[in-house]
């Protein structure tokens, strides 16, 4: 049963299913001007004050489906006509004001924006910059903070607002998280589809039959699709008409091999290494504390890693990365993985498209998943990797000691950078996760709020593979003209070029 979270959600979903309806049709062209009617038929609005508006709106939510602005490289775009419900002013001084003598608040503004009135003060708006100076020094507390949801969620600082009060994103700043996509309750922030671009490629695959479509699931499945079993969603996909579904955790074990070999080097030579598997990680360090690019891990992420698996075995072949990560579909365009993982679909995107092909997933048989070890799968929660490469480092006697820190959100991989920049980190491994909670908590999730971490160690003891080589000894991509054979890690490149 479908439980969406918010009529955002819902909207988001039923744009997409239309969507891709017209595109497995062959119509979407023709006839993807037709939606906003069809989801806001009136006479009375869902959510807004008119229909006109709506459906202005559902406009806007459908040119984001079928690509958005191409211009723009990056993934998260605000839809103007739909920013404009929130509280405008930050800050408001309330009725605690006592007028005190003193007025530190008036003395403090750097515009002279607070006045007095019969010794109360007030924020002339027009003049206010919104530094929150402020409210650090009135002594009452009388001075309330209300940010934008947006921005309060935008921990990469890259969310400002125009004159006309609109939600701007800095592409200088943004890491592609999504996490304003997630938190903006109106739904103005949204996150480019390439449902289109997907759906064409698998009916031409079934068409031409000279290439194969595989999708590589993230190990954050288990947390997802909560009404029926892993196996049944496995099935659904393949009735997508992919060729395969092979799990990135498979991607994590390779990763886990190649990183925990960076990590020697980095202790003998009294270093630090951060990790590369979260994007939006990568990404924050790049752009905030450029002085510590040397110390990223330059192993490819788990899904380019299964991505190069994939493509070593099968030469024509596809890749569609199916995940919770808006940070994914920024990853696969950077300049030296591009054209390696072809697109990525998120579950929420997914969700439509087994819906739009009118298959039911919890009439669907189980279909195995059985190719990552335990220690793959937890990636998808924080503190995975971390547990993956002390492993490692263990049963292969590997002569270091590992110091390592999780970082579990974007504010606490910043405190941890902070420290790692003045040299005053006691760590030597920094596992970086912008997304609380890890990868369960990505901004393309089906469900949010606090997840249970126990259930992807749960999923992760399903793994007939215990241990990270055991999952690598045999071929597991479904290739009737291969044998399954050893893999030989050293030769598939997992280095990256930043």
């Amino acid at each position: 049963m479908r439980n969406f979270e918010s009529d955002v959600q819902l909207i988001k979903y039923e744009v997409l299913k239309e969507v891709i309806k017209l595109t497995l049709n062959g119509k979407v062209k023709e006839e993807y001007a037709t939606i906003p009617k069809k989801i806001i038929p009136g006479p009375k609005p869902r959510t807004r004050c008119c229909i006109y508006k709506e459906r202005a709106i559902i406009e806007e939510r459908v040119a984001l489906a079928m690509g958005g602005d191409k211009t723009n490289d990056n993934i998260i775009e605000v839809i103007d006509v739909a920013c404009d419900e929130c509280p405008i002013n930050r800050f408001t001084i309330t009725e605690a004001c006592r007028g005190c003598l003193a007025h530190k608040c008036t003395e403090v503004c750097p515009k002279g924006a607070i006045y007095t009135i019969n010794q109360k003060s007030y924020i002339d708006t027009d003049k206010c910059i919104e530094c929150g100076r402020c409210k650090t020094v009135c002594p009452y507390n009388a001075i309330s903070d209300v940010m934008r949801p947006c921005k309060k969620s935008c921990n990469a600082n890259a969310l400002s607002f125009d004159e006309n009060k609109k939600a701007v994103i800095d592409n200088n700043k943004c890491i592609q998280c999504g996490a304003c996509v997630y938190q903006c309750p109106f739904g103005a922030i949204v996150d480019k589809s390439f449902v289109v671009d997907i759906v064409n490629m698998l009916k031409e695959a079934k068409e031409k039959k000279d290439f194969h479509v595989y999708a590589i699931m993230a190990p954050a499945i288990s947390s997802q699709f909560t009404y029926a079993k892993i196996g049944q969603v496995v099935t659904a996909i393949r009735q997508l008409g992919f060729h395969d579904v092979i799990e990135v955790a498979l991607g994590a074990d390779m990763v886990t091999m190649h990183e925990a070999e960076e990590l020697v080097h980095k202790v003998r030579s009294n270093d630090t290494l951060t990790s590369s598997c979260c994007p939006a990680f990568v990404k924050y360090i790049q752009k905030n504390y450029p002085e510590l690019v040397q110390n990223i891990s330059k192993t490819v992420s788990p899904m380019i890693a299964v991505t190069k698996l994939i493509k070593s075995v099968d030469k024509n072949s596809k890749i569609v990365f199916i995940g919770p990560c808006t940070a994914k579909k920024a990853e696969i365009n950077e300049p030296d993985l591009k054209g390696l993982t072809d697109y990525v679909l998120t579950f929420e995107e997914l969700q439509a498209m087994i819906d739009a092909y009118e298959i039911d997933i919890e009439q669907c048989d189980e279909s195995p998943l059985n190719n990552a070890s335990f220690y793959g799968r937890i990636f998808a929660r924080s503190g995975g990797l971390t547990e993956s490469v002390k492993h490692l480092v263990e049963a292969q006697n590997l002569d270091i000691e590992v110091k390592p820190i999780a970082c579990d959100g974007l504010v606490e991989c910043d405190k941890a950078l902070k420290l790692l920049k003045f040299k005053k980190l006691n760590a030597n491994f920094i596992e970086g996760m912008a997304c609380s909670g890890g990868c369960i908590g990505g901004a393309a999730s089906l469900c949010h709020g606090p997840k249970d971490k126990t259930e992807v160690d749960k999923y992760g003891k399903l793994a007939i593979e215990k241990d990270v080589k055991d999952s690598l000894r045999l071929m597991p991509i479904e290739n009737k003209n291969l044998n399954p054979k050893i893999i030989n890690i050293d030769e598939i490149d997992l280095n990256r070029n930043f």
